[in-house]
Formats: structure tokens, C-alpha cells, sequence
């Protein structure tokens, strides 16, 4: 009798980093609708499921690569959303860059077809802010890591379960003054989860190399952005010009309050150095923010949308 030994995993499978979590979810039912198999690597997988078992979870353990790799051997297409939003004790972004080398080894390793990658507007090795030079280091790493990519770039993401937009909205609906960081002159290129996870599930289809501004319709400037919310929200607020110094212990007063980081050091110099705009750029997305915080106006800001919550308690949805 003769042993026949098992061949390579058949690669039908769409693997979504964070499923459970904000983007992830948008992408992967964007992919189950469209027919396809999806799996998601998560270290979450108590969250409540949002898929009613149709999105297979397996585990993101970044301190086993054999493991890892095992978990992306039916793998056709990975999605890495898979970041950190600002340096803390608990995590970092070396730790963060560290744990994404190790996932694309693992993905070489299992022979996975095409790797869409998130990074960020103006990604940058030579960037002053960290945030933007280690996506920039990803980017290099994975331009030479031999496996076939995509990478897309957004600036910030809007929608139900953003922290940004959602945050605006809820500070102001309790305070009758609203800091604006400098002069709010500087423009952001906001573009809906879904548009995102639109683009993201486009590129998995192709093997075209690709780098791709993963921009929204709207060219805004931050002051605009959060009139348009005031006005939106029916609230008439008196409007002050912070220093970046200013503002900095602005938010870390209001993260006292809510038990988290409101907003870093770090993002508010990048945000008014307009990194998060791309002049020229062509829409990637066709949502555009004025009309989406208008039709959501009844729901925005009603609760704050904590980071380190997220973080911190991973039995509870976003």
C-alpha cells in the first residue's frame, strides 16, 4: 500500500488582518458578498463576531513565523491593517514595524499570491514624525521582499466607528469652546472605511505592482472640517487658536478626563504640517465627509470613542 502524501493547501482563501476590528470589517464583507473565502488573523478573537461564523478566525501571533505561515498556506490574497496609532509603554512603533516584517516573512514563506498593505499619506523613511518614516520603512521592506503588492496610502479613514471624526463631533457637543490647532489652515483628505475597503478588495483582484493615494472626493481644510460638524450637529461654538504646546496640554486635560490619549504630540504637528493631504492627488473614494457627517449627525459624537479601550479590551466591539 502506498502513502499519498498531502500537496500544498489549495490557495482560495482571503486573509484580513483585524476582521473584527474598524477597516477589517468593512473589507471583509465586502469580500463575502463578493463570493470569496475569508479568513481573518486576529488577536481578538473573543470580539463579538460580525459575521456570524461565515469569517474563519485564526491567530496573529507575531512570535511564532512557522505558525503564522501555517496559518496562510490556503492564502491567496493577505490584507494587512494590522498598526498602531501612537507610541505608548504598552506598544510601540518598532514593535509594530518588527511585527509586520514578521508577518510578510511568514506570507513569502506560504507562497501567498498578493499582499495589499496599508500604509499612510506621505509615507517617508525620512520623515521627522515616526509614524510616517516606519510606514515608509514597511513600504522598502516590502518593495524588496520578492512577494506581489499593493500599497495603499489613505490619510484618515471616516465612518461609523472612526475615533477622529467621531471625536471631534463629541467634544463639540460638551464644550462651548473648541481648540483648533494653529490657524486650521492645513488640508486632510478624509475617505470612507467602505470606499477603502472597496479599493483594498480592487487591488487583491490585481498582481500589478501598485502604490495608490487611497484619498477621498473632499480636499479639506481642518477648521472646515470641524465647522461643517458644529454645523451639522446644530452646535455654535466659539473657536480659539492654540500653539502646538497649547494644544498638547489641551489634549492631554480632555485624555485625563476619558481615560485615554485624545491626541498626540506627534499628530497634531503632523496634522498642521499637512500630512495628511496629498496636493493634486486624484479621489480614490466617493463619499465625500460633509454629506456623511450630515446624514450622521443624529449619532456622532454621542459617545466618545476611546484608543486605548480598543486596545486594552479586546472582548468588546469597536
Amino acid at each position: 500500500m502506498t502513502e499519498t502524501m498531502p500537496g500544498p493547501a489549495e490557495k482560495n482563501a482571503h486573509a484580513v488582518t483585524g476582521a473584527f476590528g474598524f477597516s477589517g470589517k468593512y473589507l471583509a464583507r465586502r469580500l463575502l458578498d463578493a463570493g470569496e473565502r475569508v479568513v481573518t488573523l486576529t488577536n481578538s478573537p473573543q470580539r463579538p463576531d460580525p459575521f456570524a461564523g461565515a469569517v474563519e478566525a485564526r491567530p496573529l501571533d507575531f512570535g511564532d513565523v512557522k505558525a503564522l505561515s501555517a496559518s496562510l498556506a490556503d492564502v491567496s490574497v493577505l490584507y494587512n491593517t494590522y498598526w498602531v496609532r501612537f507610541k505608548h509603554p504598552r506598544f510601540s512603533y518598532t514593535q509594530a514595524v518588527r511585527n509586520t516584517l514578521t508577518l510578510l516573512e511568514a506570507a513569502r514563506a506560504a507562497g501567498v499570491e498578493r499582499v495589499v498593505h496599508v500604509s499612510i499619506a506621505n509615507a517617508d523613511t525620512e520623515s521627522p514624525w515616526d509614524y510616517f518614516s516606519a510606514k515608509g520603512h514597511l513600504e522598502k521592506a516590502l518593495a524588496a521582499s520578492g512577494l506581489n503588492y499593493a500599497v495603499l496610502r489613505p490619510a484618515v479613514l471616516f465612518g461609523p466607528e472612526d475615533i477622529l471624526i467621531n471625536n471631534i463631533a463629541w467634544a463639540l457637543r460638551r464644550f462651548p469652546v473648541f481648540g483648533l490647532f494653529g490657524d486650521g489652515e492645513y488640508f486632510i483628505r478624509p475617505i470612507h472605511v467602505d470606499d477603502m475597503a472597496a479599493l483594498m478588495a480592487e487591488q487583491g483582484k490585481s498582481r500589478e505592482i501598485a502604490t495608490v493615494n487611497a484619498l477621498g472626493p473632499e480636499d479639506l481644510r481642518y477648521k472646515d472640517i470641524v465647522a461643517l460638524i458644529a454645523d451639522a450637529l446644530g452646535k455654535k461654538r466659539r473657536y480659539v487658536r492654540l500653539s502646538p504646546k497649547a494644544a498638547l496640554m489641551a489634549c492631554k486635560a480632555i485624555g485625563l478626563l476619558v481615560d485615554d490619549v485624545f491626541v498626540s504630540e506627534d499628530e497634531i504637528t503632523a496634522l498642521m504640517a499637512g500630512m495628511l493631504h496629498v496636493p493634486g492627488a486624484e479621489a480614490a473614494g466617493g463619499a465625500a465627509l460633509s454629506t456623511w457627517v450630515r446624514e450622521q449627525s443624529a449619532d456622532i459624537g454621542r459617545v466618545y470613542h476611546a484608543e486605548m479601550d480598543r486596545r486594552t479590551d479586546r472582548s468588546k466591539a469597536y
